[in-house]
């Protein structure tokens, strides 16, 4: 033990302290209650039901309340060594996501549990509970259709915690709307839109309906500029351009540079610049501005490539008087 505590990485945060402390007070005060020679020394044996019944309440309680501790110190110690803050924090994005899911899922049935042994501690509950199963045949099928939606939203919560269709901070589109992953419950998921708007959305829609994830397995994407131009646009130079520009810009990772004709009309050609960036963030930037740099240099150079609806040619005769 003085070997292991001399290393810095085996040593719990302060916080985790203040954070096992009350219930541990809890849990002795308990053992004190329970004590009859503390009963006999305050003269109070005949209440000796009531210490007890408080001692095992209050020990029931103070350990639920210790093991929740226990849980979220182990989460802080595990999360701290991943930062999600960095670029490529996938890992970091996966692990925090199942920490903070499945932590929820035990809070939740630590309490539901340390409830129940609280009520059942006394005897009238117990009889009452015991009559209630018994005689809960009809009940109980009742009861669990009309709670199956809420069954439902739990067991999604829990197959978002083991498969991870999506994760904290992940890149999504759904209901058309384009945005982040702020918040993951057991019942629903918290969607920051790009304008600052919050899209609520149950939990189990990410398991039932089919939704756009731009960082499920790395953030780094490619972003599209579509180009209409005329039939006499010089592509070679095009390609030059936005190869100057890229290589201006710290938008750019380097990957990928195309310029492509992709569709032709009778009046227009249709030219697709691809791209890539670091993340979705930084491609929609490096679009934008890909996409008026290349407007300007056809404004500046061949204003005539642009195109046009329609086409008219003047031809010019030299008449002599």
């Amino acid at each position: 033990m003085k070997r292991l505590g001399k290393n810095p990485k085996y040593l719990l945060p302060k916080s985790s302290f203040k954070r096992l402390a009350t219930p541990l007070v809890l849990i002795f005060i308990a053992v004190l209650l329970r004590m009859k020679a503390l009963r006999d020394l305050l003269n109070l044996e005949d209440a000796g039901y009531w210490f007890r019944k408080a001692s095992t309440v209050l020990f029931i309680f103070a350990m639920a309340w210790a093991m929740i501790a226990m849980l979220k110190i182990i989460k802080a110690v595990i999360i701290k060594n991943y930062d999600i803050g960095v670029a490529d924090n996938l890992k970091a994005r996966k692990v925090y996501t199942q920490f903070t899911i499945l932590e929820r899922i035990f809070i939740f049935i630590i309490v539901l549990l340390a409830t129940g042994f609280a009520l059942m501690s006394f005897e009238e509950i117990r009889e009452v509970g015991i009559s209630i199963f018994a005689s809960a045949g009809v009940a109980g099928i009742i009861i669990g259709f009309s709670a199956q939606q809420f069954i439902g939203t739990i067991l999604a919560g829990i197959q978002i915690a083991i498969a991870q269709p999506i994760k904290l901070d992940d890149v999504v589109i759904v209901e058309g709307e384009w945005g982040r992953i702020e918040e993951i419950t057991l019942t629903y998921v918290v969607v920051s839109i790009w304008d600052k708007r919050r899209l609520i959305v149950p939990t189990p829609y990410f398991i039932n309906q089919p939704f756009q994830n731009w960082t499920k397995t790395s953030a780094d994407l490619m972003g599209t500029v579509f180009l209409y131009v005329d039939y006499n646009v010089p592509f070679d130079k095009i390609r030059e351009e936005q190869t100057k520009i890229l290589n201006n810009t710290d938008l750019w990772d380097g990957k990928v540079n195309v310029v492509q004709v992709t569709d032709t009309k009778p009046n227009y050609l249709e030219i697709r610049c691809l791209v890539s960036a670091k993340d979705s963030s930084t491609a929609w930037d490096l679009r934008v501005y890909l996409r008026e740099r290349l407007i300007v240099y056809l404004q500046e150079n061949y204003p005539e490539s642009i195109a046009r609806t329609t086409r008219l040619t003047v031809e010019h005769k030299n008449e002599e008087n």
